[in-house]
C-alpha cells in the first residue's frame, strides 16, 4: 500500500461507530448547521496526532488528497502532517511552500477545531516579522472559517507578547453575529489579559458595553467575580 491508503487505513482501524455518532452531534453537522455534512470515522485527536507523526514523509500530493476529503480525520490528519513537517523543515523556502498550501486550502479548513489546532502552529509561527494583511483580508471576508482562521492565528503573536494585530482583529469582530467567532475573539482577548491584564482592561473599557455576551463572558473568564458581575450588569 502507498502513504495514502496507509494513513486512511489506520484511521478506519481507530475508529469506532458511537464516537463518530458522538463527534456528529458535537460538530453541528445537522442541516443547517455549522458543520452540515461532515463525516466522522470516529478517532481520537491523540490517535490522529501519532498517526501524522508516524506520516510526516507523506508529500503533498498525499496532503492534497486528504485535505480534500469528506472524512473530517482525514482533514485534520492532513492539517497536522502539515504543521508537522513545517516545523521540521528549516529554510524559509520550504516552510513557505507549507504555508501557501495552508492559504490555498481553507475551504477545507472547515470546522472549529480544524482550525484552532492548525493556524496558530503554522500561520502564527510564519507571519511573525512578516506582512500580516492577509488576516485582515479574511477577517473582512464573508467566510467564517477564514474569520476564525485571522483571529485564532493570533495566538502565536499573543504569547509573544505582540497584542497589536490580535486587538484590531478583534475589533473587526467586535459585533459579528455567530458565536464560533465571539468565542475565537473573547478567547484571544482573555489570552490576552494572561500576559497583560492592563491591555485587556484598556481595550475593554470603551467596547464592552458593544460586545455580544458569550464575547464579554469569554474575555473576562479570568478576572475576579465580583469584576466580571459589574462587567456583565453594565453590559
Amino acid at each position: 500500500m502507498n502513504i495514502y491508503e496507509n494513513i486512511t487505513q489506520e484511521l478506519r482501524q481507530a475508529g469506532s461507530p458511537d464516537k463518530a455518532a458522538h463527534l456528529s452531534r458535537f460538530f453541528k453537522t445537522g442541516k443547517g448547521e455549522y458543520g452540515e455534512g461532515d463525516r466522522f470515522i470516529g478517532v481520537t485527536v491523540p490517535r490522529q496526532r501519532n498517526i501524522a507523526q508516524k506520516y510526516t514523509d507523506a508529500d503533498f500530493s498525499v496532503l492534497e488528497k486528504l485535505i480534500r476529503s469528506p472524512w473530517h480525520e482525514e482533514r485534520l490528519t492532513a492539517l497536522l502532517i502539515l504543521v508537522y513537517k513545517f516545523h521540521k523543515c528549516k529554510t524559509e523556502e520550504g516552510r513557505k511552500t507549507y504555508v501557501d498550501f495552508y492559504i490555498s486550502h481553507t475551504e477545507y479548513i472547515n470546522n472549529w477545531d480544524l482550525v484552532d489546532l492548525s493556524c496558530y502552529k503554522l500561520l502564527g509561527e510564519w507571519f511573525m516579522g512578516k506582512d500580516r494583511s492577509l488576516l485582515y483580508e479574511w477577517a473582512k471576508s464573508e467566510h467564517l472559517w477564514q474569520q476564525r482562521i485571522a483571529m485564532v492565528t493570533c495566538m502565536h503573536f499573543v504569547r509573544q507578547g505582540d497584542f497589536k494585530d490580535c486587538l484590531a482583529i478583534a475589533d473587526l469582530l467586535l459585533q459579528h453575529p455567530h458565536d464560533l467567532i465571539q468565542k475565537a475573539v473573547g478567547w484571544l482577548l482573555r489570552e490576552t489579559g494572561k500576559k497583560d491584564e492592563k491591555t485587556l482592561v484598556d481595550f475593554l473599557a470603551s467596547r464592552y458595553s458593544k460586545m455580544p455576551r458569550t464575547m464579554l463572558r469569554y474575555a473576562i473568564e479570568r478576572f475576579p467575580e465580583e469584576t466580571r458581575k459589574k462587567y456583565l450588569i453594565k453590559k
